[in-house]
């Protein structure tokens, strides 16, 4: 008999080639998405004299130099040449391109699954950290290195040593105005930047499966910053209706069989994970970071630490990360005055994350500037379609083009020194919107809450009579 499989078991299973006697197994890879900063890698190709060893498994995406005004009249050379050898690279290799002037183009862990390109069953790597992203559709999704990079292109394998498995199990329901940004905040200050480290974490529990698939790659998304080497969710019908009808995903009869494999991408009901956490949805509150790791963060209505008490090496980080976000310890965080907002990034820039935040702007003006950077371009219009820019716009709020953008303070998209952000973003370290830069993290409803008051603050009763 075959003994009982967790989810990972399963996709590892399918994915492994080989597995030497260090216990490295060589993984076949069914997607490889690239991006400005793997040139690299097709520079280590160039040397060898090697070709990409499938181009029609391999996706390029311009996002993190991706330009989010004058993208016709690019100043900075350097931009420039980055999108430039992209294109050249792909060009040469012969790949499929989300280009800066393409109508598909966004940030890559939002362009593959709306594009079918993640899809349940797969392997999917990039030369990013958050492509954990897409394990949100029952798929392994890890990112790699430089050289692991290049290692895919001339290959189509990963060496990789298998994680241990961990369940997070989520059951009860959210309260109104939580989401699963809150959720991951939630349990990475619990358990610690490496409460996860070595593991991998498949999501499950009512609350996850009440989650849209929106909502599921946010979670996923976030795995890294607890450690985690990536995130899962078994996929359902969720994935299905989200999956169906996409450009590179299955049509048809093909369709059909395909779902019917899917369904078979769950956990038996009695494999055994290496480490059990469970968490009751309904203690859940809206969270937000005071310092500057993703674990430095507290409910909404808590207050700041204080490192008197603590032990020594605990309370030396406290301090440090209280001065550096300019914080007094034993204060509410409620109340906390930002300089500026930002909403966009892999983790919370989709279409469900805009009509929530709209949601709180609508009629309102912020006290606050602020930008607001759609996941990708499809998004864009699909927002525009909708009449959200009109309410972000005369809100006061910019309204941009799709990149990674003040996520990693790139093309002039910045926070000034000593400045502080309410942020949709996935980190909060120190100068990652810009030197001196103060990060608050959030979901896409507290940042718009943050914009209409000009400080941190519950978007709750900003909500209320108002669909979010």
């Amino acid at each position: 008999m075959i003994a009982p499989q967790t989810l990972l078991d399963k996709l590892w299973k399918a994915h492994e080639i080989r597995r030497d006697a260090e216990g490295v197994s060589l993984l076949w890879v069914d997607r490889h998405l690239v991006h400005e900063g793997s040139h690299h890698a097709f520079a280590r190709l160039k040397e060898r004299g090697q070709r990409v060893y499938a181009p029609e498994l391999t996706f390029a995406v311009v996002d993190h130099y991706a330009p989010t005004r004058n993208r016709d009249t690019i100043a900075a050379p350097d931009i420039r040449r980055m999108i430039d050898t992209l294109d050249g690279n792909a060009q040469t290799h012969g790949l499929e391109i989300f280009g800066l002037r393409d109508p598909r183009q966004g940030i890559v862990h939002v362009v593959g699954p709306e594009q079918g390109l993640t899809l349940p069953g797969l392997l999917i790597n990039c030369g990013d950290s958050h492509t954990s992203t897409h394990g949100a559709f029952g798929a392994l999704g890890f990112g790699i290195g430089a050289t692991q990079v290049a290692h895919v292109l001339a290959t189509q394998t990963i060496p990789q040593r298998k994680p241990r498995a961990m369940r997070i199990t989520i059951d009860g329901r959210l309260a109104p105005g939580v989401s699963a940004k809150d959720v991951a905040l939630g349990w990475i200050a619990r358990l610690g930047t490496s409460g996860a480290t070595g593991h991998a974490i498949e999501y499950a529990g009512s609350a996850v499966r009440a989650l849209s698939m929106e909502g599921r790659m946010t979670l996923c998304n976030l795995s890294i910053e607890g450690g985690a080497r990536f995130g899962m969710v078994a996929p359902d019908e969720t994935t299905f209706a989200y999956l169906k009808g996409r450009p590179y995903a299955p049509g048809g009869a093909a369709w059909d069989a395909a779902v019917d494999d899917w369904r078979g991408l769950v956990t038996d009901a009695e494999a055994r994970f290496d480490r059990e956490v469970r968490l009751d949805a309904a203690e859940i509150a809206p969270t937000v970071t005071w310092g500057t790791a993703p674990d430095q963060a507290l409910p909404i209505d808590g207050t700041v630490p204080d490192p008197a008490g603590l032990p020594d090496a605990e309370a030396a980080k406290v301090r440090a990360a209280l001065d550096y976000m300019g914080l007094a310890p034993g204060r509410p965080i409620a109340g906390t005055p930002v300089d500026q907002v930002f909403l966009g990034s892999c983790t919370n820039a989709r279409i469900e994350d805009l009509r929530a935040a709209a949601a709180v702007l609508a009629g309102r003006q912020a006290k606050v500037p602020g930008l607001v950077s759609p996941g990708s371009m499809i998004v864009r219009k699909q927002a525009e379609d909708e009449g959200l820019d009109r309410i972000f716009i005369e809100a006061g709020l910019d309204w941009v083009a799709s990149g990674c953008s003040l996520c990693v303070g790139m093309n002039g998209d910045l926070v000034a020194p000593g400045k502080r952000c309410a942020s949709s973003t996935n980190r909060n370290f120190r100068g990652r919107q810009g030197r001196g830069a103060r990060t608050h993290l959030m979901s896409p409803v507290m940042v718009a809450a943050a914009a209409v008051t000009g400080t941190l603050c519950d978007a709750r009763p900003l909500l209320k009579d108002r669909a979010a």
